[in-house]
């Protein structure tokens, strides 16, 4: 009984004891409460740092990407001029490098011109599969704000007028072929009449939303170009054999001997254009990436070994290598590798630039002496068989390893295993090839008819500087 009584005490002094603590614990719970609210108060700002930390990360690399595309502009313009006019110029006769500088700095502008008004929105507006539509005629919608679809980090503007330099470029390498004898006035309104027929299609079906041959945006057949093999050189090298058998032969060609008269000038072109592909090639990654960096790196080791590939040909043919050979060879490297820059390594492009260098000369120095026909400075040879060599090479050494382009983890090209790749390629050259052709020989024929296409026999003796521009280059008697 006695121990009863003990356990029942025992319990009533315990249950005493636990109301004041559990009164402890209640006083003290809005004391915690508010610590928990501090405590979320202080993760905000921490919050709210990082998001703005996250922004200007953001900024900045867009800030980077821009920049990196505005020089890229900068350098693929000075392709033209001064390197591409000092390349050409140097490579005429006295009389004539007037002329031909005059039609590569006329069409910086004129193209410029038809650019915003037109071109931009049939290259890159609509999403078709042959040509784009007019939504961004006279640059409508075309400002500071991205364009998701082409480059996501950088304003619509600056993807804009980086385009652009392609365009000027592209119809001032056919000059190349007709140099020495095509009307200023001729040469003009074919240069217009060829970027709106066959210039902006093939831009648009290789670069464009939707376009044919677009590799990444719902391309039918999609072709690897990454910076312009099909668009810029296949197009312009085959527009430029047309234009040479359109308008045959320089008075004299081939009995008489028409060398350069400065290979100075055209040495230095030469060099500025080398300079100027790594914009052409690098800037076509669209950012300052990891990727421009390995087409940077592709481009200048082409054009080293397709400069050394050229020399070492002539140097077996002729026993010495010449200086405009050296500056060929590097050129069509340079060709060769510009659909590929952006989906190979170091090391096959390398090989790329050997082939492009040997073929190129084998083409400018055996093909065209059997054929006899009169591309006056070689834009078929080299641009031509370059754009074709190149483009069906990219297929063949591509690798996502490079540029995933169709996934993570998919092939991309034949040293990937996936040698159908080569079959697109090939399509593509075919569809660039076609339209060259087909799309010259018409614009040939109404320019012919509306303006005439070729000076006259005296004209051409007397040099286009003079009968073209009543100028001379060089004033001897000063």
């Amino acid at each position: 009984m006695k121990h009863l009584v003990r356990t029942c005490c025992l319990l009533v002094a315990l249950a005493q004891a636990a109301v004041p603590l559990h009164a402890a614990q209640t006083a003290t719970s809005p004391g915690l409460a508010a610590q928990t609210s501090s405590a979320t108060q202080a993760s905000n700002p921490t919050n709210e740092k990082l998001a703005q930390l996250d922004q200007r990360v953001t900024a900045a690399q867009s800030s980077a990407d821009n920049a990196w595309m505005l020089v890229s502009a900068a350098l693929v313009l000075m392709m033209t001029g001064p390197g591409l006019a000092l390349f050409y110029g140097g490579l005429v006769r006295r009389k004539n490098t007037l002329a031909i500088m005059m039609q590569s700095f006329m069409l910086m502008a004129v193209i410029t011109v038809m650019w915003a008004l037109v071109g931009y929105s049939l290259c890159f507006g609509g999403n078709g599969p042959v040509i784009g539509g007019f939504e961004h005629a006279f640059l409508r919608g075309v400002g500071a704000e991205p364009n998701a679809d082409y480059a996501g980090t950088i304003p619509q503007m600056t993807f804009m007028v980086y385009q652009l330099m392609f365009a000027i470029i592209t119809p001032a390498l056919i000059t190349g072929a007709t140099a020495e004898r095509m009307k200023f006035s001729g040469t003009v309104l074919f240069m217009i009449l060829w970027f709106l027929v066959v210039y902006a299609p093939l831009a648009h079906m290789v670069w464009g939303k939707g376009g044919l041959l677009n590799a990444s945006l719902g391309g039918r057949f999609p072709t690897l170009d990454f910076a312009g093999g099909t668009v810029v050189h296949i197009t312009s090298g085959v527009s430029a054999l047309v234009c040479a058998l359109y308008l045959g032969k320089r008075t004299g060609f081939p009995k008489q001997p028409m060398p350069p008269h400065s290979l100075v000038l055209s040495f230095i072109g030469a060099c500025l254009l080398w300079v100027g592909w790594f914009g052409f090639n690098a800037g076509s990654a669209l950012a300052s990436s990891p990727l421009a960096s390995s087409a940077f790196v592709a481009t200048h080791f082409a054009a080293a070994a397709a400069a050394l590939s050229w020399s070492v040909a002539e140097w077996i043919k002729n026993g010495r290598a010449s200086a405009l050979g050296a500056i060929s060879g590097a050129v069509a490297g340079l060709v060769a590798i510009t659909p590929a820059a952006g989906f190979v390594a170091p090391m096959p492009a390398l090989v790329i630039g050997v082939v492009a260098g040997a073929c190129c000369y084998w083409m400018v120095t055996r093909i065209k002496s059997i054929f006899g026909y009169d591309d006056a400075l070689d834009a078929f040879g080299v641009h031509g068989a370059g754009g074709t060599i190149g483009a069906l090479l990219t297929g063949v050494f591509a690798t996502q390893v490079i540029n995933p382009i169709f996934g993570a983890g998919k092939a991309v090209g034949g040293s990937d295993g996936h040698w159908g790749q080569i079959g697109n390629q090939f399509v593509g050259v075919l569809i660039a090839w076609g339209f060259a052709l087909v799309g010259t020989l018409v614009i040939l024929k109404v320019v012919d008819l509306l303006t005439g296409l070729r000076v006259t026999e005296d004209q051409e003796i007397e040099g286009l500087d003079i009968t073209q521009h009543g100028e001379e280059a060089y004033n001897l008697e000063s």
